[in-house]
């Protein structure tokens, strides 16, 4: 005798009846007619043979069969979404250009990975500029993606995270803190971490002088880390090298910077939709 097939469908109304309590609220989730619910909850106890739930007021209360079902229905409906998810993301391709500056492209390791995975057939290009740079190239239609630090020179864009600026010096050796404080910063036009360093310290009446400036924390590191000068980091750029100045040091507090993901006007393509999903999800998300 062939054993039963169940059908997906008929699945999960059992599991969104499940999730919900009731038919009324299942059918609601379902978009279906209450008579539909209760007609496949109906047809799922024909095809076993065996009582599935009973009624507790308006209620669905599932018998212990049901119970047992429901959990391999989410087994099933589960596998029947990585199926189809596996099948459809294998047939995406193209080219996608990504930009990021030097100093966040550590942000999106796990995520470039996931998306090599997922897509693999999409030739993925990531090029590091400065967030100005980068917002050019975006709106000059060159690049698919740019994840930046929004500021005065770079609006625009979603916002996907928030990130607390701070002091750091070297971890065995710093400068004097008095002023003029010698400072290490990016380039100008290079980023907002200047501008913010700039309006904190005139707003504190504090008076600096420029040490050494470069592109990325690359180039800034071996100055700070032989204690030659102060320079501002995200929680995330602490290494073991650098130590943070807390309130105690006499620097005055930084405001936060935020983190914006920048496409083209227009449809993006299917890749550029997939990677900022996953780009939105793990840069919202991580501490």
């Amino acid at each position: 005798m062939r054993k039963q097939v169940l059908d997906l469908n008929l699945l999960l109304t059992l599991v969104t009846i499940a999730d919900t309590g009731t038919v009324t609220e299942a059918a609601e989730r379902l978009a279906y007619t209450q008579s539909t619910v209760s007609m496949q909850l109906n047809r799922l106890e024909t095809a076993l043979g065996v009582p599935l739930h009973e009624r507790d007021g308006r209620r669905i209360r599932f018998t212990a069969e049901g119970k047992k079902l429901v959990g391999h229905a989410r087994k099933m409906l589960e596998l029947n979404r990585e199926a189809v998810d596996d099948v459809q993301q294998s047939q995406i391709s193209g080219e996608l250009n990504l930009g990021i500056p030097e100093d966040y492209a550590f942000l999106l390791t796990s995520v470039l990975s996931n998306f090599n995975q997922q897509f693999p057939a999409v030739q993925l290009q990531v090029t590091c500029r400065s967030s100005v740079e980068l917002v050019k190239h975006v709106k000059a239609g060159d690049m698919d993606l740019a994840v930046v630090t929004r500021q005065v020179r770079s609006p625009g864009g979603e916002v996907i995270r928030q990130e607390p600026l701070m002091w750091a010096v070297g971890a065995n050796a710093q400068p004097s803190l008095t002023d003029p404080i010698p400072l290490a910063l990016y380039s100008p036009g290079a980023d907002v971490f200047r501008d913010v360093a700039e309006q904190a310290l005139a707003s504190a009446g504090r008076e600096w002088r420029m040490a050494y400036s470069s592109q990325s924390m690359t180039g800034l590191m071996p100055v700070v880390a032989a204690g030659l000068a102060v320079v501002v980091v995200t929680r995330n750029m602490i290494t073991p090298q650098l130590r943070v100045l807390d309130e105690r040091s006499g620097m005055p507090a930084l405001q936060s910077v935020e983190l914006a993901l920048h496409r083209p006007a227009g449809r993006p393509s299917e890749p550029a939709k997939q990677l900022a999903e996953l780009i939105r999800t793990h840069l919202s998300t991580q501490e």
